[in-house]
């Protein structure tokens, strides 16, 4: 992969000259890692394990042990049991946006409500109608990734590591040149015992179009150590498998391994010096799911509840004012913009269209005195 990275470099730059970067921002952010969660619910995120699936047999084969791992007496209770890091360390020392419950909405803005169309609305601000199926087409939009590769501050600085194998054609790597290492790719590191070892894993494995997402985690952990991105985006997808298979319990299963694997990422910047109170997460999903019993294994225009999505954020420069109870509506197509703006926008052809977020900042809220 560093072979691929220096072809890019040398692709990119050739003889042209990058613009100019602005003065540095005064924010505190200078790395920025991307989690999407594919699929995964607000219901869960903010208020645990539903009490309509998780006893139902249709959809858990062990009920019982299901609740006694994530039930409990309330929806405080029982989404710290699901999620510990998310309660815990993001609700204290960053933001949680779309709990419906408090009219607090994170909502998709594409027709469709699947995959593709997501990830090509919060990656390029556009919501086109054209892109509906979940097909390896070359998106035509510019992505943030390839706006903030394009730029003199994060050029070659940019990695992407994702488990569905459908983001190199979402984020058109042909034309974007980013370094993509997607489904079943091999890391490819010299002299690396420990890429090699996850290399020989997945060569040992039956290939699909999603893989696993410990193996998509583990080779971006091992990226980072060796390479030290500034911008990392982390596709994870198998929430999405495990909902439209009727799994119930293994999506719950799922999500705290992810909230995990989230966790034990934020412990790797904060124990780094290169990351350590530089670096912010923005974490979210692509679509939502029906919400009704017997809709929550599909998603899609037809299906109520799809639209509904959440958005997480931690970091040196983020309010830390945990679950946001005000009522507010966000949309996704604001994303790209808001990704570059967490980064301070540096100066690169094709900014991302739309207004970002806005988002308190933490030294600007010293100054006013809290909310």
């Amino acid at each position: 992969m560093k072979l691929f990275i220096s072809c890019c470099a040398a692709l990119l730059i050739g003889n042209v000259a990058l613009p100019q970067s602005p003065a540095p921002p005064s924010a505190k952010t200078r790395h920025l890692f991307i989690i999407t969660i594919d699929g995964f619910r607000w219901q869960e995120v903010f208020t645990g394990a539903d009490p309509s699936l998780v006893a139902n047999p249709d959809y858990v084969r062990d009920t019982a042990l299901t609740k006694e791992l994530y039930w409990d007496s309330t929806a405080e209770l029982r989404r710290r049991r699901l999620m510990p890091f998310f309660w815990s360390t993001i609700a204290g020392q960053g933001r949680l946006y779309g709990n419906r419950l408090f009219s607090n909405k994170v909502n998709v803005k594409n027709f469709y409500k699947i995959s593709y169309p997501g990830y090509n609305e919060i990656f390029t601000g556009h919501t086109d109608a054209f892109i509906s199926p979940n097909l390896m087409i070359n998106n035509k939009n510019t992505n943030v990734l390839e706006y903030l590769n394009n730029s003199v501050a994060y050029h070659g600085k940019v990695a992407v590591f994702t488990s569905w194998s459908v983001f190199p054609y979402i984020l058109n790597e042909s034309r974007s040149r980013l370094p993509i290492n997607s489904g079943y790719q091999r890391l490819n590191e010299t002299g690396d015992a420990e890429a090699d070892m996850i290399d020989s894993v997945e060569e040992s494995m039956s290939h699909s179009k999603t893989r696993h997402d410990m193996l998509t985690w583990l080779t971006a952990r091992e990226y980072i150590k060796q390479h030290h991105p500034s911008v990392l985006f982390l596709g994870l997808g198998e929430t999405d498998e495990f909902a439209h298979a009727g799994r119930y319990d293994l999506y719950l299963q799922h999500a705290t391994d992810v909230d995990r694997m989230i966790a034990e990422l934020w412990y790797a910047v904060q124990t780094d010096p290169f990351y350590k109170d530089s670096t912010t997460f923005l974490i979210t999903t692509d679509h939502g799911r029906g919400w009704k019993t017997t809709k929550w294994t599909t998603h899609g225009f037809w299906a109520q509840g799809s639209g509904d999505i959440w958005l997480s954020l931690i970091g040196p420069d983020i309010l830390p004012e945990g679950e946001l109870k005000s009522r507010e509506q966000v949309y996704q197509k604001q994303f790209a913009a808001t990704i570059a703006a967490l980064l301070g926008n540096p100066a690169a052809p094709g900014h991302p269209p739309g207004s970002p977020i806005e988002i308190p900042s933490a030294p600007a809220a010293a100054q006013a005195g809290s909310r």
